[in-house]
């Protein structure tokens, strides 16, 4: 009995980003150029430090790392919403939704970790540079990458465990273009208290105890700079961490929007905006934010098209 009502509800309903017939088309022209674009830039990115053996240091391997996850980040989500664009079959499985959600929850957990440990890797290199090279070791940052994605798929497991036992017997209707949490706690028809106490508890722990690694990274690092005399060297410092600011804030402004609003303020529209943001704008533009304001990325990428242009013409 219990599995047949748990069971219930055998698919769900994508709402999707607009009931508009019209902007169909458009949306997803447009969506499927910021996604190839995602892959064709993080993918670029992962050649070019793979290739350049002077980008073989700690924060271009955590990089590497990053564009890794950035890729795969937009390919659990935007691949059912271009199909969902061009077709008229809306719905998805209950099995596909927990697959879906599972590694939704385990890339956004990856992000979150690996974006603190760039900052930790920061703060290292700029107050204690002497040291750098000890602190941040090969297999320190095999270690620490490695415990992100295990972390990771840990609570995701017990989050989508914790969905699977639900029961879902009324409305199928999940109004997002994708299957996240609180959409489908909304849709349940058993008591949820569990499963918000977990998303809070494990939220405290996953999303705001490495904010608070990276706030605290970069107070050092920003009372560090400002205690170098010449403004040459102050921007040249900082130069080195900006990308990685910039990364940190339209990711985390966005997560915390998203999940850490008054329940007053949900919108659909709202979680729409926001949903596009963090799944499909910001892994989409993090290579671009990196290679743009990165010297020696830029002289990667220059000369890893000078050999392929090379090459290509002997």
């Amino acid at each position: 009995m219990e599995q047949r009502n748990q069971t219930a509800v055998m698919e769900f309903l994508l709402l999707g980003l607009t009931e508009r017939v019209e902007l169909r088309g458009p949306l997803f022209v447009i969506f499927l150029a910021m996604y190839l674009m995602n892959l064709l830039g993080n993918g670029t990115m992962i050649s070019v430090i793979a290739g350049s053996s002077q980008l073989h240091t700690p924060m271009y391997f955590l990089l590497c790392n990053l564009s890794f996850v950035d890729m795969c980040f937009s390919s659990v989500t935007v691949p059912k919403l271009l199909n969902s664009l061009i077709s008229d079959k809306k719905t998805i499985s209950f099995s596909q939704c927990i697959i879906q959600l599972y590694f939704f929850l385990v890339f956004t957990t990856t992000e979150c970790l690996l974006l603190s440990i760039m900052a930790y890797d920061r703060y290292v290199a700029i107050c204690n540079p002497m040291n750098y090279i000890t602190i941040m070791n090969k297999d320190v940052c095999l270690s620490m990458s490695a415990g992100s994605f295990i972390i990771s798929f840990l609570n995701a497991l017990l989050h989508t465990l914790l969905i699977y036992r639900l029961s879902f017997c009324n409305s199928n209707m999940i109004k997002h273009f994708f299957c996240d949490l609180t959409p489908l706690l909304q849709l349940s028809c058993t008591d949820t208290s569990i499963n918000e106490l977990v998303i809070f508890t494990g939220g405290t722990v996953i999303a705001v105890l490495p904010f608070l690694i990276i706030l605290f990274s970069y107070i050092r690092i920003i009372t560090t700079i400002l205690k170098i005399q010449s403004t040459g060297g102050r921007r040249k410092t900082f130069s080195t961490c900006s990308s990685h600011l910039t990364v940190v804030v339209l990711f985390y402004g966005t997560i915390i929007f998203m999940y850490f609003r008054p329940p007053s303020s949900y919108s659909l529209e709202k979680d729409m905006i926001t949903g596009v943001v963090y799944t499909v704008l910001s892994p989409m533009l993090n290579p671009f934010i990196y290679s743009l304001r990165n010297r020696d990325v830029k002289t990667a990428l220059r000369r890893a098209l000078q050999r392929n242009v090379f090459s290509s013409s002997r």
